[in-house]
């Protein structure tokens, strides 16, 4: 029966797909869900068990991609922002933050980086980010250490890898945490080792853009059991976890069912068995996609390169990038601005996104509350202005790079 299933499934699964490629044969979307029968099947056998919640394969997701990532474990969560968020409310669970100190983040990013830090009653010290790599910028991250600080956050722009190493020594020396916001780099690499893996806690997204998807969902990765702990608890409506009896007594609950004990004030970021089981599926896939990304993304330069006044990001020797999208920087003598080109870009089906949100202090939302900066965020603020990023997802065939070539030709005869 399975195997009938499965086999009418691929059927009309490739179908529609030819159908929609077929369509946009010639649009590149900022980020595309690239995943086929095998994904649809282990959705359906999921529900087929009447498996919709938090449950075992939720646990086997954990399980291999803590196994991938080199790590003690992995707590699923609704999406990367609750990752931080909840990696963040660990370390002050488990006690090693308390509200009010300060966590060093880089100015140029999303901001699901720092809102949970101004939710938590932490302080972002902001550092403006290096010309060669967009990360952190390390004399400003020295720069920003104070006795208050209790965290570093580093944030690996689309999927590009950092001096992360200096960050963990200066860290290390320093006895403060690192969380390392891997949302947009899985399965990127620092030197040979998978980043995600340095930090005392990591965090990824598997929204529909990103290298795989569970549609929505996050994950955060640590090998310390205090942090683990208090993460499972915050996860899960701060319920009690690791208790070896079904029911606990203390000076006022006596035989209470330890299944409805509150040891934090927690959430409810659970991700779904449904949704677990389309990542592991796509995390058994994570090498092969990253390679069809750097592929593309290496075509995509050799357009890039031809152009005056573009420039982009490139990977190291030794590094390897997840490649969440291709970074433009227009140069300030460039006869057309930002908006001139992402509109020409649009209006020929090529999708364009700002630099995230480009510098996070000078955000609405973030410009009155308590912060500091380190200098004059000079480079995040060029970044700001002149920065925007366009897709390089597997699915994008020869057909779509032809397309952007011949939109950018056009675009720069008029200059």
């Amino acid at each position: 029966m399975k195997e009938i299933l499965s086999s009418s499934i691929k059927a009309e699964f490739k179908s529609r797909r030819e159908a929609d490629e077929k369509e946009a044969h010639k649009i590149i979307t900022v980020g595309y869900p690239v995943y086929d029968e095998e994904e649809i099947l282990a959705a359906l056998d999921c529900l087929l068990d009447l498996r919709l919640s938090q449950g075992p394969i939720v646990k086997e997701f954990e399980e291999e991609a803590a196994s991938y990532l080199g790590v003690g474990s992995a707590i699923a969560t609704n999406s990367g922002t609750s990752a931080n968020m909840i990696a963040l409310n660990s370390l002050i669970n488990a006690g090693y933050v308390k509200k009010g100190e300060e966590v060093v983040v880089p100015s140029a990013t999303f901001s699901s980086v720092v809102s949970p830090i101004y939710q938590l009653g932490l302080i972002p010290v902001y550092v403006d980010v290096d010309k060669e790599g967009w990360f952190m910028e390390m004399d400003q991250v020295k720069q920003a250490i104070t006795e208050k600080t209790r965290v570093i956050m580093p944030v690996y722009n689309l999927g590009y890898p950092g001096h992360i190493e200096e960050i963990m020594e200066l860290a290390n020396t320093k006895e403060i945490k690192v969380i390392e916001d891997c949302c947009e780099a899985h399965g990127a690499e620092r030197k040979g080792r998978k980043l995600g893996s340095y930090g005392d806690i990591s965090s990824l997204s598997f929204f529909v853009a990103h290298n795989i998807t569970t549609g929505e969902g996050g994950m955060v990765f640590t090998s310390d059991k205090k942090i683990e702990n208090s993460l499972r608890e915050l996860r899960e409506f701060g319920r009690k976890v690791n208790h070896d009896d079904r029911f606990l007594s203390d000076t006022i609950l006596s035989d209470y069912d330890v299944k409805y004990v509150s040891s934090s004030v927690g959430y409810n970021v659970r991700m779904t068995d449904l949704a677990a089981s389309l990542g592991r599926v796509q995390l058994s896939k994570l090498e092969s996609l990253n390679s069809i990304r750097r592929e593309v993304v290496k075509n995509i330069i050799k357009i890039l390169l031809k152009k005056e006044w573009l420039s982009t990001l490139h990977v190291k020797e030794g590094d390897k990038s997840a490649h969440y999208g291709v970074p433009i920087l227009l140069d300030n003598e460039a006869p057309f601005s930002r908006k001139d080109i992402c509109v020409y870009l649009e209006s020929n089906g090529i999708e364009t996104r700002a630099m995230m949100m480009g510098c996070l202090p000078d955000q609405p939302a973030f410009r009155d509350l308590d912060h500091r900066i380190i200098g004059d965020l000079k480079f995040s603020r060029k970044l700001r202005d002149q920065a925007f990023f366009i897709g390089c997802h597997p699915a994008l065939k020869k057909s779509h790079l032809e397309h952007l070539e011949e939109v950018l030709d056009n675009f720069y005869k008029a200059f």
